[in-house]
């Protein structure tokens, strides 16, 4: 890990939201998500493309937690990459990111990549409480939908001008925050749906998603992990907030990427 040169890195702003230094002139912001319960999960009464994966609906409580109002971007994975000399994604040609896309979401991470980069940024704040994380699907739904369970991040109708998304393709990804304001989560969030699927913490499981950071012990072990969010090539019923997917670990696309979470960790 890496620690803080100088002052802390965190800084706080108007609005509950976070900046953090990472290096070559870029800032990762985070937004903060406040203690609470929130409705978790579907219910075909209220959505008919809902999947069992996703059922009960019923309500989870989080501790206050804060997290990336955008994905990981290409030139946020570049601070990481000179910093610590992992190995770039192989899309980038001699390691430079494709041209124009410095704020696109960065691709062709494995959840190993996001991991080591959500360690990297718990080093630059070695001088805080906080620690970097990959969100729990809980953390990431609830994030995405607010509380009272939306189907959408911007209400429960289908708005194709939203997200990156639906009938609509551009065939990759656009620049995070294309579509913000209007399809913000509650939280103000941008692109939790489409854009690009999300690594979370949670081990898959085919019943109801876990609401515990539990990529614990066998953190490194192979079991598969959620994604979050659908992509740019999804139709509207896979960037649902609620919709459920895994991956393989190691798996790398042109479609998955991730945003970091972060908490203080609770008393022992």
């Amino acid at each position: 890990m890496i620690a803080p040169a100088g002052p802390s890195p965190i800084a706080s702003t108007p609005g509950a939201e976070l900046r953090l230094d990472v290096g070559d002139g870029v800032t990762l912001l985070l937004v903060q998500i406040p203690a609470g319960p929130f409705l978790m999960g579907s219910d075909r009464s209220k959505d008919r493309r809902a999947d069992e994966q996703e059922f009960p609906l019923r309500t989870v409580h989080l501790d206050d937690y804060w997290i990336g109002k955008y994905p990981v971007t290409n030139e946020e994975y570049r601070a990481f990459v000179r910093a610590t000399g992992r190995k770039a994604p192989s899309h980038w040609r001699r390691g430079n990111i494709p041209k124009d896309k410095e704020r696109h979401p960065v691709v062709n991470v494995t959840w190993y990549d996001a991991v080591a980069f959500c360690d990297w940024l718990t080093g630059r704040l070695s001088a805080t409480r906080y620690f970097a994380h990959l969100p729990t699907e809980a953390e990431w739904e609830k994030a995405a939908r607010g509380t009272e369970g939306r189907i959408f991040p911007w209400g429960d109708m289908w708005d194709s001008s939203r997200c990156n998304g639906g009938p609509i393709l551009f065939g990759g990804t656009t620049p995070v925050g294309k579509y913000s304001p209007q399809g913000d989560s509650p939280y103000g969030l941008a692109d939790v749906a489409g854009n690009v699927w999300e690594w979370c913490a949670t081990k898959w499981t085919e019943t109801e998603a876990g609401s515990a950071i539990d990529a614990d012990d066998d953190e490194y072990g192979g079991v598969s992990r959620a994604v979050r969010g659908g992509s740019w090539y999804h139709v509207e019923w896979d960037v649902r907030c609620a919709l459920r997917g895994w991956e393989e670990p190691d798996a790398r696309y042109d479609h998955l990427g991730f945003r970091c979470a972060c908490s203080v960790p609770p008393p022992l």
